[in-house]
Formats: structure tokens, C-alpha cells, sequence
């Protein structure tokens, strides 16, 4: 056996040097408190005392999957110790991927909402995001054939316990590091938990198209669209199997791409539209960006007819925008148009018609 160069052991040696974010009993606790800061919780002090103790021991302990199963056969590690909420996130995004492929089955599409404006909460009123999303339902709902899921991610901001924690980018650590689903949440040690993207993953799996409605929200996407965006990383070359790098070892995991990676595209194939409107600015840009990404995962195109930047109210008052969009007559066409136009690529894709141009070349730069 070839003995490892120095360089072969640099590779794989997880750098390190970042400060410390761990945080002291006292300091712990009073941030565990904070969250029952309303006087209503006065009466239960002593109880609210007794879970900071619990908390702060299952974070000191570093308890992030407190409850965890073998994970059994079919896994490079059948004896390792896997998340049960985990395995239930994975097992659903199997069983969507078994209705996507269930050619008696109706074609899903999967309308997505990016803006985190709501009259449920601050803002008061609510989006001309969701009101083009609502448009494009109305035009495809009633299509035969066709099943149609509303993705609002509004309700990051409006609804209680809703939350997409943060990509912490383990890709770039090394794609193995990068589990399919994200197993990095819950983290319960550190008190990430309900991360909706458990329940988001398969909403992407089993579509068979994707559409995309967002504004623009400093020449970029909304944040809670970003956030979403972020997280499907792991759907683009991400690793299925976290026994592989006993859950979280970064050097197997550097070790196991530079032995060869095949950077699995997990939702490959599937077809999108994306709008996005503005008031001012930035709209073409962030319609690329959307484009560019869906495009990098391996998601095809239906054409230009369904990507569209258009301005809503140019450079008019925030206060009438609606008003706007409600005389904007070709607007609406123009959205109504695209999620038909992805309802019929949808159609062709699955009767064989329509074909991703290329899928038997070699890929010289896979990720």
C-alpha cells in the first residue's frame, strides 16, 4: 500500500481558528428566558427555571438528534446511529419521489410564493406575490391531469414556529459533508428546531414543475426565498447516506470526495417558470439569478414565455401598487401564460415529447 503524502494529509485536515461561540451557563440561560419575557409567564418562573437546567445540560452535552436508530440496511454503516427525524425526512422525500415517478399519478406543479410581506402581520396587506400566485393557480387548477401545491413562505414571518434555519454551507467543507436531505436540523442542543424545510424537500421532490413568484427585494429574491434557495444546496450533489461521514466528520467527508464524487442531481429534470416584479429596479437581475440557479441544479427551462421580470406601478407609490396590478391587464396574461406554458411542458415531458437536450455527455466540470 502507497503511503500518504504530507500534501494527501493536509487535503483532508479540516482547517481550523474561529472563535468560539459557546456561551456560559449564565449567559445560557438568560437567553433561554428571554423567550418567556411576556409577564403572563410570571407564574410559572420556577418551571420555566427548571427547563433553562434541562436545556442548558442537553446544550453543554452537545445533544443535537437526542433520539436515533440504526440506520440499517441499504446504508454504507447499517450500525451507525441516524436521527429519527432524519430518517422520517428522508423517507418521505423517497415516497415523493415514488409519486413523481407514478406514471398513472397526476402532474404536480408546485407554485411557490417568495415574498414575505402578509397582511397577517406588519405589513398590513398582503402581497401582489401571492395575488400572482393565486392567478396562476386559477389558471392551471382546473386543468385535467393536474395537481397543484401552493408553497407560501410568507408564513415564515406571519405563522408561529415557522422558521428555514441557515445553510452552514457544508458543501464547501466537502459535498459528502452535505447530506440529502439536510440532516445539520433540528439541532436541539441549540434549540434549531422546526426547520420547515423537512416538509419542503418533498413538495420539490414530487413536482414535476416549479414555478417560481417573487419581488425584488434589493436587486436580490426575498430573504425567505434565500433562505429556501440555500438550503436545497444539498439537492445539487448533496450525499443521501450521512453513515458515510459518520454524520458530521469533515475529513471523511474530504476524504470521500477527493477518492471521486459523483455530485448526484437529486432533482434533475424537472421543469420552471419564474417570475419576478418590481417597482423600480433590480427585476431582470434577479429574474437571472433564479434562472441561473434553478438552470445549475439541472432544472430545464420551459422557455422565455415563462421567465418573466416585469414592473408593477413603475417608479409610482407603494400605496396604489395593488391598484396597479389590478389595471395591469397584460401582467396577468403574461403570468397566466407561463404557468401554461409550464402545464404544457409538464404534459410533453411526461408522454416523452420533450426531452432534456444533452443528458448523454460527459460532464467535464460536474459541480
Amino acid at each position: 500500500m502507497a503511503k500518504s503524502s504530507k500534501s494527501d494529509t493536509m487535503a483532508v485536515e479540516p482547517r481550523k481558528g474561529m472563535p468560539s461561540p459557546l456561551l456560559g451557563e449564565s449567559e445560557f440561560k438568560n437567553r433561554y428566558r428571554a423567550q418567556f419575557y411576556d409577564p403572563a409567564f410570571a407564574s410559572a418562573a420556577d418551571a420555566i427555571d427548571s427547563l433553562a437546567e434541562i436545556a442548558w445540560q442537553a446544550y453543554k452535552d452537545e445533544r443535537k438528534s437526542p433520539i436515533t436508530r440504526k440506520a440499517g440496511e441499504g446504508f454504507h454503516d447499517p450500525d451507525y446511529d441516524l436521527s429519527v427525524e432524519w430518517i422520517a425526512t428522508h423517507e418521505a422525500v423517497e415516497a415523493a419521489q415514488r409519486r413523481r415517478e407514478d406514471k398513472s399519478a397526476p402532474s404536480r406543479i408546485l407554485l411557490i410564493n417568495g415574498s414575505s410581506r402578509s397582511e397577517h402581520t406588519c405589513p398590513g396587506e398582503m402581497s401582489k406575490s401571492f395575488r400572482l400566485v393565486e392567478l396562476a393557480y386559477g389558471a392551471i387548477a382546473a386543468r385535467p391531469g393536474f395537481s397543484v401545491e401552493v408553497l407560501d413562505l410568507s408564513r415564515l414571518a406571519s405563522e408561529y414556529g415557522r422558521k428555514i434555519h441557515p445553510c452552514k454551507a457544508c458543501f464547501s467543507t466537502a459535498p459528502p459533508l452535505c447530506h440529502w436531505p439536510c440532516s445539520c436540523y433540528p439541532n436541539h442542543s441549540l434549540g434549531q428546531v422546526n426547520d420547515w424545510m423537512n416538509e419542503i424537500y418533498p413538495l420539490w421532490v414530487e413536482a414535476h414543475g416549479i414555478m417560481i413568484v417573487t419581488p425584488v427585494n434589493w436587486y436580490q429574491t426575498s430573504s425567505p426565498l434565500k433562505l429556501m434557495m440555500d438550503r436545497l444546496v444539498c439537492a445539487d450533489g448533496g450525499n443521501p447516506d450521512p453513515s458515510l461521514t459518520q454524520g458530521k466528520d469533515a475529513a471523511l467527508a474530504k476524504k470521500a470526495e477527493l477518492a471521486g464524487w459523483d455530485y448526484p442531481r437529486h432533482l434533475q429534470g424537472r421543469l420552471f417558470s419564474v417570475v419576478v416584479h418590481g417597482d423600480t429596479e433590480g427585476a431582470g437581475n434577479a429574474r437571472r439569478g433564479l434562472a441561473g440557479w434553478l438552470r445549475s441544479m439541472k432544472l430545464d427551462p420551459v422557455g422565455e414565455i415563462a421567465e418573466l421580470d416585469r414592473y408593477i406601478g413603475y417608479w409610482k407609490p407603494y400605496a396604489t401598487s395593488h391598484d396597479e396590478l389590478d389595471t395591469d391587464e397584460a401582467v396577468q396574461a403574461e403570468v397566466r401564460n407561463a404557468v401554461l406554458a409550464l402545464a404544457e411542458a409538464v404534459e410533453k415531458r411526461r408522454a416523452g415529447s420533450f426531452p432534456t437536450i444533452g443528458t448523454g455527455l460527459v460532464d467535464p466540470r460536474p459541480k
